[in-house]
């Protein structure tokens, strides 16, 4: 994965945060809604902003700089969700505390590959793809598309986010280049499913 399409997968995660909490105290005041598009453009200068005021910490602190990248994950990605899609067909034999413990691995290894890549911003334009035929069923996933450009190279990114029950947005998925980061983790678990005898503790025990 070149640098381009690193940089890509840790801001695609960082830069909905506020998308999803300003969509989330719409819904509860009943206020009236901007587009998810309008929302997260004028978000991301934001979002910018606090990237560009974390990344010395990335050199001095290293564990401050992750905490910081943890927080801002931790506020929209419903971690569960996202492990229970990574498990896919195993989820069905794993309990609610192997799901959740394997959540927090995820948070861990997501925040690292994330944050580390988000480090190599430096101004990359961003541009939000008009929206689809919105769903006449206000409770489906969603999904928000943007493109980075740099270099004279363009990644287009997919957002999935989803309601949950207390009608908070949530990301659950991302689309990187055509490229399901669901199914891509879900080979690394299926490979440890094998490799461990389908015993689940063991492979969220030697996740990494």
């Amino acid at each position: 994965m070149n640098s381009l399409r690193k940089f890509v997968m840790g801001l695609a995660l960082v830069v909905m945060a506020p998308l999803l909490m300003q969509v989330s105290m719409q819904v509860s005041a009943q206020a009236p809604e901007l587009t998810a598009v309008e929302s997260a453009e004028l978000s991301v200068n934001q979002l910018l902003a606090t990237v560009e005021e974390l990344k010395p910490y990335f050199a001095t602190d290293r564990e401050r700089y992750f905490a910081g990248i943890q927080e801002s994950l931790t506020s929209f990605v419903d971690f569960d969700e996202v492990a229970i899609g990574v498990m896919a067909r195993f989820a069905e034999q794993a309990t609610p505390e192997q799901i959740s413990r394997f959540g927090e691995k995820l948070k861990v290894t997501l925040t690292r590959f994330y944050g580390a890549a988000l480090v190599g911003y430096d101004g990359q334009e961003l541009v939000f793809m008009p929206a689809g035929e919105p769903s006449p069923d206000p409770e489906v996933n969603t999904n928000v598309r943007m493109q980075i450009s740099a270099n004279n190279s363009t990644v287009e990114l997919q957002y999935t986010l989803f309601l949950n029950e207390n009608r908070e947005w949530k990301l659950k998925n991302l689309f990187l280049g055509g490229i399901n980061l669901r199914r891509q983790y879900f080979t690394q678990f299926s490979a440890l499913m094998n490799r461990y005898g389908n015993d689940i503790d063991q492979v969220i025990d030697n996740w990494q």
